[in-house]
C-alpha cells in the first residue's frame, strides 16, 4: 500500500480490477482505494502475471503493506511453483512476495505510485509448503473467496484446504456490490449460477425471502441513496433482515472526526437571514441565454458563491484561521471556497483554488468542474486541502435553512436554503415573491457579531439587487 501524501497511514481497498492468473503491465490500473480523503487508482510497476492478491475487498491496509504480488517472468515466474517447504529450507522467502523484492534487497524499492516506502518491521509468516499444482485451483478459489467479503480468511492461512474454499459463497463484482447495497449475506444466499456461483436473480431472492419473513416490510433494507449512504463493505446480516451495520471507515469516519473536532473547539455562532432572491433568479435566467456562458453551469449557487466573494472583499476579516499554537489570527489575502458535496462515499468539501481571482465564467466553469468529479468519485486529496471559507447548499434537498458546522480551520460557512414562491411585502404590496433563507455560521473567536451580520447582510443585499456586484465589485 502506497503512501498517497496527506501524512495518511491506512487506506481501504475499495476494488480490484486484476485477478490471479491476469497479465498485467507497467503503469496498469489495478485497484482503487480509499483514504480518509478521496478515493484514488493505484498502478502497478511490473510486467508480468498476477500471483497473489493479498487482501480482499473492502478490506483497510496500512501504508507499506503488500497487497499485491506478480511473477514477473524468467525464474521469479516459476519460483511459487518451485519454493521449498519452510521446515527443509528456513531462510526460504515467501513465494508470494513480489519478485523485486529477491532480486533488489537494497536501495529503493519500486512502489505501486512512486512515493517511495520505509523499511516495514511487519514480517509475513512464511509458507509451510510450496503450492501444488493440484493446490493451485483451491488457492484460487480461496482468494475468489475472499474477494467476496470474507476478510477473516485473508488472515488465517496462505492457502485454505479445498473443502473450506469450495464452501465460500462465489459471485461476480457487480453481484457482491448489489448484495452489500441491499443487506445481504452472500453466503445465506443459494446460488443457481453455473458451478455454484450467485446471481443478481439470486441475491433478489433472498430480499423477497427476507421480506416475507418480517411482518413490516419497511424493515427490509433498500438500497441506500447515493447522497445518503456511502458504499462502504457490509457485515454479516441478521436472517430478520431488521439492522444494517455499515462500518464506519474512509470519508466517513474523516469526516466524522473532522466535525467532532470543529465542533468541540471553534464556538460557532449561527445567523440567520431571510432575503427577496426574484431579481438574482431573473439574472439566472438571463445568464443561461448569454453568449459568454454558454455550455457553462448557471444556477443560482453561481450568483451565491459570487455574492460571497464581494461580501469578503467587503469585509476581508472574515476571511481568516485562528492558531492555536502561535496564539494568532491569520488573515488570508485569498479565497478558496469550498462546495460541500454529498457523494456515495459521504460528505466532501472541494474548494475553487483563488476564486477571488475568477471572472463570472470562471467561476462558472470551476464550479461546474468541482461538482461533476465529486459525483464521479474523482476529487484528489489536493482538492479538498487549502479552503477558507465553505458554502452548503441545503435549499437543493428542500430545506429552508440550518445552522452548518465549520469545516475545520476556515472561520465561516454559508447555508443557502431553499428558493420558494411565498407572499412578500414588495413595494408596499403583498405580492409573490422568491425568497431564501441563508444561514452564515461563523468561530467566535476570531469573528464577532458585528462582522458576522455585516457579512451576511451584504450577501443578503446583493442577491436581492444583484447590481451590486458591479456597484461593489
Amino acid at each position: 500500500m502506497p503512501d498517497v501524501g496527506e501524512g495518511l497511514t491506512e487506506a481501504e481497498i475499495l476494488k480490484w480490477y486484476v485477478q490471479p492468473g491476469d497479465t498485467v503491465t507497467d503503469g496498469q490500473v489495478v485497484c482503487e482505494v480509499e483514504t480518509a480523503k478521496a478515493a484514488v487508482e493505484l498502478p502497478i510497476p511490473y510486467d508480468g502475471v498476477v500471483h497473489e492478491l493479498r487482501f480482499p475487498e473492502g478490506t483497510t491496509v496500512d501504508v507499506g503493506e503488500v497487497i499485491i504480488s506478480v511473477n514477473v517472468g524468467g525464474d521469479a515466474a516459476a519460483q511459487p511453483q518451485t519454493a521449498q517447504p519452510a521446515a527443509a529450507e528456513p531462510a526460504a522467502k515467501d513465494a508470494a512476495a513480489p519478485a523485486a523484492e529477491e532480486a533488489a534487497p537494497t536501495g529503493r524499492q519500486p512502489v505501486l505510485v512512486g512515493y517511495g516506502v520505509a523499511e516495514s518491521s511487519t514480517k509475513r509468516r512464511p509458507r509451510k509448503g510450496a503450492t501444488a499444482p493440484a493446490e493451485q485451483s483451491a488457492a484460487r478459489s480461496a482468494v475468489q473467496g475472499e474477494l467476496n467479503g470474507h476478510a477473516g480468511a485473508a488472515q488465517a492461512a496462505p492457502v485454505a484446504p479445498a473443502p473450506v474454499a469450495a464452501a465460500r459463497p462465489l459471485a461476480k463484482p457487480p453481484v457482491r456490490k448489489l448484495a452489500k447495497d441491499l443487506g445481504v449475506d452472500l453466503a445465506a444466499v443459494t446460488p443457481t449460477g453455473p458451478d455454484g456461483i450467485i446471481t443478481r436473480e439470486d441475491v433478489h431472492a433472498a430480499v423477497d425471502l427476507a421480506a416475507a419473513s418480517v411482518a413490516a416490510p419497511a424493515a427490509v433494507p433498500v438500497q441506500p441513496q447515493a447522497a445518503e449512504v456511502p458504499q462502504a463493505p457490509q457485515q454479516a446480516q441478521p436472517a430478520t433482515g431488521r439492522e444494517t451495520r455499515i462500518p464506519i471507515k474512509g470519508v466517513r469516519k474523516a469526516t466524522a472526526q473532522a466535525m467532532i473536532g470543529s465542533a468541540f473547539t471553534a464556538p460557532h455562532v449561527t445567523e440567520f437571514i431571510t432575503v427577496d432572491v426574484t431579481r438574482t433568479m431573473k439574472l439566472v435566467e438571463e445568464l443561461k441565454s448569454d453568449k459568454d456562458m454558454a455550455g457553462l453551469r448557471v444556477n443560482p449557487l453561481l450568483l451565491v458563491a459570487k455574492a460571497l466573494l464581494v461580501a469578503i472583499k467587503r469585509n476581508p476579516g472574515i476571511n481568516a484561521s485562528w492558531d492555536e499554537a502561535a496564539q494568532e489570527i491569520v488573515l488570508k489575502h485569498y479565497v478558496n471556497l469550498g462546495i460541500a458535496a454529498a457523494t456515495p462515499r459521504g460528505l466532501i468539501v472541494p474548494n475553487i483554488k483563488d476564486a477571488h481571482d475568477k471572472t463570472l465564467p470562471e467561476l462558472a466553469a470551476s464550479l461546474g468542474e468541482l461538482v461533476s468529479t465529486a459525483r464521479e468519485g474523482k476529487t484528489t486529496p489536493a482538492a479538498m486541502q487549502g479552503g477558507t471559507v465553505t458554502i452548503t447548499n441545503v435549499g437543493v434537498f428542500g430545506v429552508d435553512t440550518g445552522t452548518p458546522i465549520l469545516n475545520p480551520g476556515e472561520s465561516a460557512i454559508l447555508a443557502v436554503g431553499a428558493i420558494k414562491l411565498q407572499p412578500w411585502v414588495h413595494k408596499g404590496k403583498v405580492k409573490p415573491r422568491q425568497v431564501t433563507t441563508l444561514a452564515l455560521s461563523f468561530d467566535h473567536r476570531l469573528v464577532d457579531g458585528e462582522l458576522g451580520s455585516k457579512v451576511l447582510a451584504d450577501i443578503a443585499a446583493v442577491l436581492e439587487q444583484p447590481k451590486r456586484l458591479i456597484t461593489w465589485a
